[in-house]
């Protein structure tokens, strides 16, 4: 492979990466609530970029092949990963009196509590593994002179640096935006919070189904 083919080669995964982060899921939901809730979205976003780079390993070290070809352990992690979505969403919508009100701010939850949280939106959503294991390979190149675990790291390192800019530009956005408006903020944490159950709902359906 040339440097020119690999230089295009990242760009046209970044290309399809980027329009993917900018598809609304769970991972924007969960900003949104942290913009709404929290002083900063830098924990809760950590957390999930976190989330992206344990997938990337997953992926690299060829265990999401693995998961891919034993449908027990496949729809396993499903239920696992959409009960969990279906848990944050059922919070968002019993809780929102934990958005902050104008001119105070709420109790703050601790910052390792808003990433693990984060990691858990998007490392135990598999969607978030089915998409890279689907992805990624079909950008990597097996005559290349960097090893394919290597590609695919390269590749999930420019996946998270999107995730990275596009999550905190709408968690900080919701917070600017919204944090002087209430009414508006609940709304918006309604519709975060059953975003986040629905995904979570039709994951499990759709591998039940399946």
């Amino acid at each position: 492979m040339s440097e020119v083919m690999a230089v295009g080669t990242v760009a046209a995964f970044w290309a399809v990466s980027f329009l993917f982060v900018l598809t609304p899921g769970a991972d924007w939901a969960y900003a949104i609530a942290a913009g709404l809730r929290h002083r900063t979205v830098v924990p809760a976003v950590g957390g999930m970029l976190s989330g992206h780079l344990a997938m990337t390993a997953v992926v690299a070290t060829g265990v999401a092949a693995l998961v891919a070809r034993s449908p027990l352990v496949l729809t396993a992690l499903t239920a696992v990963g959409a009960a969990y979505l279906v848990w944050l969403g059922i919070a968002m919508l019993v809780k929102p009196s934990a958005l902050p009100q104008t001119g105070a701010e709420q109790a703050p939850e601790s910052w390792v509590r808003q990433a693990v949280k984060g990691m858990g939106t998007s490392g135990l959503n598999p969607k978030v593994l089915l998409l890279f294991l689907a992805l990624l390979p079909q950008f990597t190149d097996t005559d290349a002179r960097w090893p394919l675990a290597v590609q695919i790291v390269l590749l999930g390192v420019v996946h998270t640096v999107s995730c990275a800019v596009v999550y905190t530009g709408v968690g900080t956005g919701a917070r600017v935006v919204l944090r002087t408006r209430p009414a508006a903020a609940r709304v918006v944490t309604w519709i975060s919070g059953a975003a986040m159950i629905g995904i979570g709902a039709v994951l499990l359906i759709q591998r039940v189904a399946g």
